[in-house]
């Protein structure tokens, strides 16, 4: 399965996660390509778009090793990759203080691309997380803890496409997985798409504004149904 752009690949997504428009979810993006991704889900639902900002968390002198990461929230939560920071005997205060580094961050992300909006609240609520796709999950996996941590009621990882063992992992992190694609020679992810372009700024900004003011953006009161949609596992 190929993907002409990142906006087809969303609406195919929200084709197959229709049957969760009744329990009025909120979408959460993984900035930058999960929002071109995202946008049509939520807008096919009807739900809120906000973004879930995730930031590594890197070893001194070696920054694409990750000792963790930190995702906002009300606390913020901090994923620690112990065996990495035991290996490396880094003592928790430097991991704290990196931590806070990459959260500072987050808020300049956060400024930048809402403008100062509040994030929408995932406790209570079926929590949507989209993204354009998985490679390791590593990051993916972060954001569905904190999820959790932050009160969700039900988390829902919905991806275009993502390598089989990945997804089979995510699936025990999560009540619900949907995947469009996965091949077992996955390569990465912008093999699958005919234009995998680079997002900028401004055109984050610019979707998540476009999705703001929609008249049938639901409210993000929270709705308790009777019954939810089977599980997509």
């Amino acid at each position: 399965m190929r993907f002409r752009d990142r906006a087809e690949a969303g609406r195919q997504l929200a084709a197959r996660l229709l049957a969760w428009k009744a329990v009025r979810p909120v979408v959460f993006a993984l900035p930058r390509g999960g929002v071109p991704v995202a946008l049509p889900v939520a807008e096919a639902l009807g739900a809120p778009l906000d973004l879930l900002l995730v930031r590594k968390i890197g070893a001194p002198d070696q920054p694409e090793l990750a000792l963790g990461a930190v995702v906002e929230g009300t606390p913020p939560q901090t994923v620690v990759n112990e065996e990495v920071v035991a290996a490396l005997g880094i003592p928790p205060e430097q991991v704290v203080a990196r931590a806070a580094d990459q959260l500072a961050e987050i808020g300049r992300q956060r400024l930048l691309w809402l403008q100062g909006r509040a994030p929408v609240p995932p406790h209570g609520r079926t929590a949507i997380l989209v993204d354009d796709g998985i490679a390791t999950g590593a990051t993916v996996r972060a954001a569905l803890l904190a999820l959790g941590r932050a009160g969700a009621a039900r988390r829902v990882l919905a991806v275009p496409v993502a390598p089989p063992e990945a997804a089979a992992a995510l699936r025990e992190a999560c009540e619900a997985v949907v995947v469009l694609a996965e091949p077992a020679h996955f390569g990465s992810v912008g093999a699958f798409y005919d234009d995998f372009r680079q997002i900028g700024d401004a055109e984050v900004t610019a979707l998540l504004e476009r999705h703001r003011l929609r008249p049938d953006r639901q409210d993000p009161g929270i709705r308790r149904p009777d019954n939810e949609p089977e599980r997509d596992r």
